[in-house]
């Protein structure tokens, strides 16, 4: 009988850090703080970014070892082996080169010993020049009226990724002058008050949808797609289809029978997760249509900045490396699983999720984190309290040197950017030092409250200061963030790249579908659920028994 692979738990830097943990239990970042070596040793900078770990709950022997540990896991290898075009997703046989969609033109990067960059850069071309068209009047709609608003349709990583870089750069000052005159939304949820929010207020004549779809059959991506399409069909007539619908996708047999044009598809590859599919068309084309390329393609540069520094940094000077080694110590040792950082649940949870290694072994540690945040200080009149006296969540502080529209008032005492940033750097530190019994003594708080009022600190977080939030700057820190995530899985062992968690709630909601249109167009009961689920099915059924069993066309109307 084979033996089971080797788990990175059974190496011995995994035990060594688990025995660690005792010591760093009995230290305090009060303490730590203290030592100005260690703090200044836990700063890094890179390309205008400033990033200070000096907060985590770990001392320069804590982080040597994690440094032990991402050589036992071969973490250099592992990412060589992700550059080098090898199927690290196993599960799926596939490359993951989503590095190659933003790499310079020259570059080369294999995949199945093909160099993947002349296709990538046709594919950017082809954006820069359809999105030019249609900016500048060139390519119009089917009444001859420009195309100034965009409809993007897509969902998960079709709708985060690309959702994510327009709302940094709706209040970009340059972006803001790359868009005047334009609108760009997002439709991704089938709930129809979705559809009725994303078409009020536009016009079919002047509106230009974008299909994102790889396989082109997304049912819930599809069927807003039908929707919108009936949407212009009903205005302007069947043949406005191809003049108002492109695609992103690599189906062109079932584009073509959409009624799209097949030359206006751009496709990526299956090389491409769609997590992490912001920097191919899926993002690149919405947002060159609504900023134009040329900024766009700023942003692609910024993350080539960090696809550089993440393959050639050593482990010290690594930024996304010393983030995914912090998570790991946050989270399979310290027992701490869920932290901070804005707009990356679905990279970071739907890559980590997992509970078996890449080779199908049960894995006896904690995996994943739970992702959520608020921007600015949001967050401190919502769930900080949790943060400071309930449970301990490793938090990361994403900060801005620059505001992108600065506000001064004649008689304040600091302008609008500098109270934010005032809160920016404190709360790290009340997170890190708390507030003693003793310290509540000598305010002469009363008995009571002191217990209310005390604060245990030694809460770790991490703080990333960028020069601004232009393009370039956004670029960079999600590909830090792309990358924290593959150091993550590489150490954990797992398979960062493949998601069969979300394909059995697909699966279940087609016999629900089934079982609805059944049960509308025949009359059929409700039948092959449990007990609950039919109950819930029944009631919903003879609630909605207006609905019509074969219904004309009705649209949203706002």
């Amino acid at each position: 009988m084979a033996s089971s692979p080797t788990l990175i738990c059974d190496k011995e830097s995994w035990k060594d850090l688990k025995a660690h943990v005792a010591d760093i239990k009995k230290t305090h970042l009060r303490d730590l703080m203290t030592d100005s070596d260690r703090c200044k040793s836990m700063m890094v900078e890179f390309d205008g970014l400033l990033l200070d770990y000096s907060r985590q709950c770990a001392s320069l022997e804590t982080i040597n070892k994690l440094f032990k540990l991402a050589e036992a896991a071969c973490l250099k290898q592992k990412i060589n082996h992700m550059y080098n075009g090898e199927h690290i997703n196993s599960t799926e046989n596939r490359s993951v080169l989503h590095v190659a969609l933003r790499a310079s033109r020259d570059a080369v990067i294999h995949s199945d010993g093909k160099n993947v960059v002349p296709d990538v850069w046709n594919v950017l071309d082809k954006i820069r020049e359809f999105s030019e068209g249609v900016r500048n009047g060139s390519w119009i709609g089917a009444t001859g009226k420009a195309l100034k608003d965009v409809v993007a349709i897509g969902i998960g990583g079709s709708f985060l990724g690309p959702l994510v870089v327009h709302s940094a750069l709706q209040t970009d000052p340059e972006a803001i002058e790359c868009a005047r005159g334009r609108q760009l939304r997002f439709l991704a949820n089938v709930d129809p008050i979705d559809v009725a929010k994303n078409i009020a207020g536009l016009n079919p004549e002047t509106t230009m949808v974008v299909v994102i779809s790889k396989t082109f059959t997304t049912a819930e991506t599809m069927l807003n797609a039908r929707t919108l399409r009936e949407w212009i069909s009903a205005a302007l007539g069947p043949a406005a289809v191809s003049k108002h619908m492109v695609a992103v996708s690599t189906n062109l047999m079932l584009v073509e029978k959409f009624g799209i044009d097949p030359n206006n598809t751009f496709p990526f590859w299956d090389w491409v997760g769609g997590r992490y599919s912001v920097c191919s068309a899926v993002g690149v084309l919405p947002l060159s249509l609504q900023y134009g390329f040329p900024l766009v393609e700023k942003f692609l540069r910024g993350a080539s900045s960090i696809d550089l520094h993440f393959h050639s940094a050593p482990y010290d000077k690594n930024i996304p490396v010393l983030l995914g080694l912090l998570s790991i110590w946050n989270v399979s040792f310290l027992g701490y699983p869920a932290r901070f950082a804005p707009h990356i649940q679905q990279v970071s949870m739907e890559s980590n999720g997992k509970g078996v290694s890449i080779d199908g072994e049960p894995l006896p540690f904690e995996t994943g984190e739970i992702d959520f945040g608020e921007p600015g200080t949001n967050g401190q009149h919502s769930f900080y309290q949790l943060i400071h006296q309930g449970r301990v969540i490793p938090c990361d502080f994403i900060g801005v040197v620059k505001s992108q529209q600065p506000v001064y008032l004649k008689g304040e005492v600091v302008s609008n950017h500098d109270e934010l940033m005032s809160n920016f750097f404190a709360q790290p530190d009340a997170l890190a030092y708390g507030k003693t019994p003793e310290q509540l003594q000598t305010e002469n708080v009363p008995q009571n409250l002191i217990p209310h009022k005390t604060f245990s600190g030694n809460r770790p977080s991490l703080s990333l200061l960028l020069p601004s939030l232009n393009a370039y700057n956004i670029g960079q820190l999600l590909a830090i963030y792309e990358h924290r995530i593959a150091v993550e899985g590489f150490i954990w062992g797992i398979n960062s790249f493949d998601q069969w968690g979300v394909e059995l709630g697909k699966s279940l909601a087609s016999q629900v579908r089934k079982q609805l249109n059944a049960s509308r167009t025949k009359g059929e009961p409700v039948k092959g659920f449990n007990f609950s689920t039919t109950t819930m099915l029944t009631r919903y059924l003879q609630a909605s028994s207006d609905v019509p069993s074969q219904p004309s066309t009705l649209l949203p109307k706002i």
